[in-house]
């Protein structure tokens, strides 16, 4: 058994949760607290109630997830809201939510694990954000249908792909999540390739104009990475269980 406080005490520290800027719905932190008392942990990308419903299921005293409770903004207190609260207050479990920390962290984050899982072992930060980098980048030799068949076969889906599969890759960039709207952006920081998980359609022919390759690998797939590696560094220090809580959004 853990103690709920020194777990928070931990991320907080590690994560360096309080010097990395966000949007104001991410809300990063213990967003729901218990009794304080921790014997198993959940990782899970999305605060809904089907994964709370999961968690609680599974026995789970403290999920983790990166997407959590206030995405929608301020709301009563109605309906599912309200049912995924009480469930979890009921039930004592505690919700810690993090967002871009979890995203950019060097060694726990989504885009660097995500090009670990692609072999990419030396990368480095770009894309400046509010005085942070956002994701990775690396120059590498794969074409991009290569690249394609490593990034489907790590996130286990489908990838869309856009560019000659048969040319160079060149420089890879990497961010998590839904950042293709970056792409503007994205083609004056010289990326060749860019790694996300989803962009609005627009995004499809304005990086063909630009000359850059889009991957698209899915904005769930591609954020399950930090959240399951903060629940394997939880394991190790507080010597609790811990499980992965699966629900894709398909998106």
């Amino acid at each position: 058994m853990a103690n709920l406080d020194e777990i928070i005490e931990f991320l907080e520290k590690e994560l360096n949760t309080s010097e990395i800027p966000d949007y104001g719905a991410a809300h990063n932190g213990l967003q729901l607290q218990n009794q304080g008392e921790v014997t198993k942990i959940a990782a899970a990308v999305d605060a809904s109630l089907p994964v709370i419903e999961k968690a609680i299921a599974a026995g789970v005293d403290l999920l983790i997830v990166h997407h959590g409770l206030f995405w929608q903004g301020v709301q009563s207190m109605t309906g599912p809201f309200y049912q995924k609260i009480k469930l979890a207050m009921d039930h004592g479990l505690a919700i810690y939510s993090s967002h871009i920390p979890l995203d950019v962290h060097p060694e726990w984050g989504n885009a660097v694990l995500l090009a670990e899982g692609l072999g990419f072992k030396e990368t480095t930060p770009f894309f400046p954000w509010k005085g942070i980098s956002l994701g990775r980048q690396v120059t590498s030799e794969l074409t991009l249908g290569e690249l394609r068949e490593k990034l489907s076969c790590l996130l286990g889906g489908e990838v869309f792909s856009q560019g000659d599969g048969g040319a160079k890759a060149g420089r890879i960039g990497i961010i998590t999540g839904g950042a293709g709207s970056e792409i503007g952006a994205i083609a004056n920081q010289g990326i060749r390739t860019f790694i996300t998980g989803e962009g609005p359609h627009w995004t499809s022919p304005l990086a063909e104009e630009l000359g850059v390759n889009l991957l698209y690998g899915g904005h769930y797939a591609t954020e399950t990475f930090g959240v399951r590696r903060v629940a394997e560094e939880i394991v190790i220090k507080f010597s609790v269980s811990s499980v992965f809580l699966d629900h894709p959004t398909g998106l």
